[in-house]
């Protein structure tokens, strides 16, 4: 079909992007998943700025940009952080490789939704405290994969938690200081001790 846009099958393929292939994993997660889980945890952290620190957020619009966080790794594949981040010109390279995919995967809109959605994959000016909840989110949600790893008795998520934790911290946000105080704990507990 000659007017056939091919955007939602490639975001199905999220499904099929494993994350932490360095790592022995209790069980896989995939970037579908986890960019679930971090829209939900985008929401509430924009839910907690606005109810409990004064914020002024859209915390839908937190939550679909969590969403699509990740969506270009369905081309480039999850990079393993001590790659992406091994030094400023890795870092820098994969950041231009992270934008070339999210521009071809905007390519593959119908063009009267691509301004819609090139916001969920670009950073606006006005948006920075909005993204960086959800960066908050993303983390969260590492640190979170790291807790449930730990609880399986596999420790080889030790210093993956270890530093994950500190990169939150570093954040110095009481909207992440919050969620870690009010709901963190939980990820600790069995299914017998969530429901009493």
């Amino acid at each position: 079909m000659e007017n056939e846009s091919s955007f939602f099958a490639m975001m199905s393929r999220m499904k099929y992007i494993n994350r932490w292939a360095l790592m022995r994993n209790s069980y896989p997660e995939n970037i579908s998943e986890h960019s679930l889980e971090v829209g939900m945890i985008a929401h509430v952290l924009a839910l907690i700025s606005n109810k409990r620190c004064g914020g002024h957020l859209n915390a839908e619009r937190a939550a679909l940009i969590g969403m699509y966080h990740d969506c270009t790794e369905i081309i480039t594949g999850d990079m393993p952080t001590p790659i992406k981040y091994y030094n400023t010109d890795t870092k820098d390279a994969y950041k231009n490789v992270e934008q070339q995919a999210a521009e071809e995967l905007l390519e593959m809109l119908p063009e009267y939704l691509r301004d819609e959605y090139e916001s969920l994959f670009f950073q606006k000016e006005d948006e920075e405290y909005l993204w960086k909840i959800v960066k908050a989110a993303d983390r969260l949600s590492a640190y979170i994969k790291c807790v449930e790893e730990e609880k399986t008795g596999n420790r080889e998520f030790a210093n993956a938690k270890a530093s994950t934790y500190e990169k939150l911290t570093q954040m110095d946000m009481p909207e992440v200081r919050i969620f870690l105080r009010e709901f963190g704990g939980a990820y600790k507990k069995t299914l017998d001790e969530l429901k009493k």
